[in-house]
């Protein structure tokens, strides 16, 4: 574990930079979140995905995954993939300030 700063506050992080409390995260982190992983700017279906990541967590415990997103989040895979290259599912997490879903790599 270490800490980051996002938005001026320090945060704890695993060794893949993944939040390991989410109550740390702000809207205000999610934007430099991004950035640091190569999304320049979030747009509406960016921050669709992502409030439902963090609604899936708080009522399962963990994020969905790809296949779940795409059924659920009303936004495809194939739209997934255009938001959130290398990996939606993960990406999205660790923007949304939640751990790394299950079965994600």
């Amino acid at each position: 574990m270490s800490t980051t700063t996002y938005a001026g506050q320090p945060v704890t992080v695993n060794d893949e930079g993944f939040f390991e409390d989410p109550a740390q995260w702000t809207e205000d982190m999610a934007p430099e979140i991004a950035k640091s992983l190569g999304i320049d700017q979030l747009t509406e279906r960016h921050w669709q995905v992502i409030e439902f990541m963090r609604a899936e967590y708080a009522a399962k415990g963990t994020g969905p995954t790809v296949r779940a997103l795409g059924k659920s989040s009303g936004v495809s895979v194939k739209e997934l993939y255009q938001l959130f290259p290398k990996g939606p599912a993960k990406i999205a997490a660790k923007i949304a300030g939640i751990p790394k879903p299950h079965g994600c790599i």
